[in-house]
Order: structure tokens, then sequence, then C-alpha cells
């Protein structure tokens, strides 16, 4: 059985520890509400552009003047991995990570050992993790994640998009954590380009065109300026959905954390209770066994 003092440095470990993991449990609440607030209020803009682009890209399909909804061979593939750029989250970054490397070696196995599958990192954890490994990395974008704007998002979007025109890329997948509350969120895995009509990657059934809209002036002025707005929104959206459910998967992390802290302590003290106990009855015996032996 350990010693007193073992068991009273071990208790003050444990409070200092339940301490640190509550106080990260109320700034990550502190951060979600405002992470929330925002995500909420750009979802239905964000839902509605997209609606439209969709049945829009049925009118356009066979247009050669738009570069954005043109349909290659998917030789070149860039996967876009939005993690976080601090831990203590939970699953929130292993589970985009596992995605990555799933897609790699099942969906896009051909590409990946050809070389032609790159992966484009938002979010230190998923650079940290890829480069050390020696996947093939297009590009590192942690930056992105820090005081987020729409600004810096619109510009990597823009980088994405000239990509994508210039055939450096056939295809661009982009893996996150879409926010659905603080407790749960859920993976997506979405076409960025080309834009299609059809439901996002995984679904077999294209969607109906749900309007037939009027253009004014003509549908290639409105094309070329809604579809480069809607891309950029479309990645702003993704980025802000991460960075809610990074908060919110870090504020249930910690608080899991303090409660096992709190249980851990309790049973710290039933054990530091019994040592003292014992230790209390080893002197009383050995009080009456000196006792005793003097009466002798």
């Amino acid at each position: 059985m350990p010693g007193l003092k073992e068991v009273r440095i071990r208790i003050a470990s444990v409070k200092s520890t339940q301490q640190i993991t509550n106080a990260m449990k109320m700034v990550a609440a502190s951060k979600l509400r405002k992470a929330q607030m925002a995500i909420v209020k750009l979802r239905p803009y964000a839902a509605k552009l997209q609606e439209i682009l969709q049945n829009l890209s049925v009118s356009i399909e066979e247009s050669n003047e738009n570069a954005y909804t043109s349909e290659r061979n998917a030789d070149r593939i860039l996967i876009v991995a939005i993690t976080s750029n601090r831990g203590l989250c939970g699953g929130f970054n292993s589970n985009i990570i596992k995605t990555v490397i799933q897609l790699l070696t099942t969906t896009y196995s051909e590409q990946y050992q050809k070389g032609n599958a790159r992966i484009d990192c938002i979010g230190r954890k998923a650079s940290e993790f890829f480069t050390k490994r020696n996947y093939n990395v297009s590009g590192v974008h942690d930056q992105l994640l820090e005081h987020i704007s729409f600004p810096k998002v619109s510009a990597y979007a823009e980088e994405l998009m000239r990509s994508f025109t210039n055939k450096e890329y056939d295809r661009i997948i982009m893996v996150y954590n879409q926010f659905k509350n603080a407790a749960v969120q859920k993976l997506i895995v979405e076409q960025f380009l080309p834009i299609a009509p059809a439901e996002p990657v995984g679904s077999k059934e294209k969607s109906p065109v749900t309007a037939d809209y009027i253009f004014e002036p003509d549908s290639e002025t409105i094309l070329r300026e809604l579809i480069p707005k809607t891309l950029r929104i479309q990645v702003y959206k993704a980025v802000l959905d991460s960075f809610a459910s990074e908060q919110g998967a870090r504020m249930t992390a910690m608080q899991q954390a303090t409660d096992n802290a709190q249980d851990i302590l309790r049973e710290l003290q039933i054990t530091y209770n019994k040592v003292r106990q014992a230790a209390i009855t080893k002197e009383i015996l050995e009080i009456v066994s000196g006792a005793e032996a003097l009466k002798g």
C-alpha cells in the first residue's frame, strides 16, 4: 500500500489537472458560442447558393465556356483535409486523418500508387501527421484557422479554383467535420470541384431539378459571378464548420476529463483514508506494545 506522502502528491497532481481541464472546457465553451453563431447564420445562405448552383449546372453541363463544371478523368486528385491546430479534442483529428488514408488506399488507390494523389492540409495536426509519414503533401495552411476571416479563406479558395482550371488537378475533395451540436460532429467527404448536379460524394442518385431560372442579363454573366462566389462560400463554410466542431469536441473531451479526474480523486481520497487509518492503528499498536513491554 502506498504511503501517505505519495497519496497526497497524487491527489495534488490530479486536482491541478482537473483545474486545467475545467478551464479548457470553459474556454472552449466560450469559443463554441461564437463559432456556432457564425456557422448557423451562414448555413442558410450557403445552402441556397449551393442549391441554385446545382440547378444551374444542369443547364450549363454541356457548355465549354465554364471550366468549373467540366468532368475529366480523375487522374490527378487533391484531398483537402481540415483538422485543428491544437489537440485535446477527442477523436476530432484522428477521424479526419483515418478518412483521408481510407480514400487514398481504396477510392483513389490507383492515383495514390502513381503519386498523383496529393493532400492539402488545413490545420497543424494534419500537416504534422502526413508530413512526418512522407505522404504527398501539396501545401500547409495552418494560418487559416488563426483568426478565421472570409478574405483569407477566399484567397485559398481562389488557389484551389485556379489549380483546377489550370488542370493541375482533375478532382478536388474536401474532408471535414460538420457541426451538429457540442457533442456530435458529422464527418463530411465532399466533392469541391468539378461542380456536378449530383448529390455529394458517395450518393448514387442524381438530385432532381427543382427550379427553372430565367437569366437576366444572360446565363454566362450570371454564372461567371455566381460560381466563384459559391465556391468561396463553400470553403468558408467548411472551415467554420470544422472550427465549431473542434470547439464542441474539445469542450466535450475536457468535460469528460474533468469528470474522470473527479472519480480518480474520490478513489484516491478513499485510499488516503485507508492508509491514514492503517498508520494510526500501527502507531497505537506500537504504543500499546511499548507500554506492555515496560510493565513486563
